[in-house]
């Protein structure tokens, strides 16, 4: 509340405070800004946009009100490095919170707001190894070892309905599940098939997602083509049968297709069945990718099949060891310094 001796002073005072509120807006504002700008020029996805909301809401709530220019580098240091130890927050979380904390600062020094240096923010904090929440798992819930493979495929081949015959198909070609609910029949030419698009999920204000179609793959490998074992051609011909005259092969029995949830609680609910330990529609893909290592595939076909740009990516994250104690004792056996004397 203001008060001023007639009607210009009152006017005069009004313009003052909107011109510092233009001049000096909130972090929060900034940060809008600059994540709206970047979906509106094309340079981040809607579900990118939405993703950034929720990361800054999570731990900008309090923090985004004040003024940007009020705010020094080593506030933001202090800021981030609360984040962590708040939130325990793991190496990956703690980067998209980073990442966007550099994107709404790099805003705000192009239009002048600021003018600390950036880089140097980043660069003094106090970070090692330890700081960051160690998510530890073990090769059993990572892939479906021989055994639970054996298991699957026998489930699966027993109960031949769409979503079975999906899973079927990601077990021998390593297609991601978002893919897979976007294939097409015109997608596939003989035992192979072009991955070109796939499902996204959106979050939405009432706490669910909605489920839309990228017309292009997930990675930056692009697209690309996945061959699927000769021995498999019986399940492209089960494929071919799938909601034959529908724009998607996957779908329901109304003819509305399949999203990546409707997968993932099948995948499930087969792990529940079959009595092995729950697993996800993505340990099926590190799986495939751990047998194509295990066999010592070509390492280009490897990243081909897989859409990676780089086999490191196969070697680093997709592989683990899926054999069994015996299996293991078995290989040890073999080694001439541990033959019984």
């Amino acid at each position: 509340m203001i008060k001023r001796n007639n009607l210009k002073d009152v006017e005069n005072a009004v313009i003052k405070y909107v011109k510092i509120q233009t001049e000096n807006p909130t972090v929060e504002d900034v940060f809008h800004e600059w994540n709206d700008r970047r979906a509106e020029l094309g340079k981040i996805s809607k579900p990118t946009q939405e993703r950034n909301r929720q990361v800054f809401k999570r731990h900008f709530t309090e923090f985004g009100k004040n003024r940007i220019k009020d705010i020094s580098g080593q506030d933001i240091c202090d800021f981030l490095e609360e984040q962590i130890s708040r939130h325990n927050l793991s190496a990956k979380t703690f980067s998209n919170l980073k990442g966007i904390t550099k994107g709404f600062l790099k805003r705000a020094k192009k239009r002048e707001l600021i003018s600390m240096n950036i880089s140097d923010i980043f660069a003094d904090m106090d970070l090692t190894e330890t700081s960051f929440k160690k998510a530890v798992k073990e090769d059993e819930q990572e892939v479906f070892s021989d055994e639970e493979f054996r298991k699957a495929f026998d489930y699966l081949t027993a109960n031949l309905d769409s979503k079975n015959i999906g899973i079927l198909l990601m077990f021998v070609s390593g297609v991601r599940v978002g893919e897979l609910v976007a294939l097409k029949h015109s997608d596939f030419d003989g035992n192979s098939f072009k991955v070109r698009r796939t499902e996204t999920r959106i979050p939405k204000d009432d706490g669910g997602y909605d489920y839309q179609i990228k017309e292009f793959p997930k990675s930056a490998a692009g697209v690309r083509t996945v061959v699927v074992p000769e021995t498999y051609v019986w399940l492209i011909n089960k494929i071919r049968l799938c909601n034959p005259f529908g724009e998607y092969i996957f779908c329901d029995e109304k003819g509305k297709r399949m999203t990546t949830n409707c997968i993932r609680r099948r995948v499930e609910r087969m792990c529940q069945t079959i009595n092995i330990v729950r697993k996800s529609p993505h340990k099926i893909r590190k799986t495939y990718g751990s047998i194509l290592l295990d066999n010592n595939i070509d390492k280009r076909f490897i990243t081909s099949q897989m859409g990676h740009t780089d086999i490191t990516t196969t070697e680093n994250y997709y592989h683990r060891n899926r054999r069994s104690i015996e299996a293991k004792s078995e290989i040890l056996n073999r080694v001439p310094e541990f033959a019984t004397r």
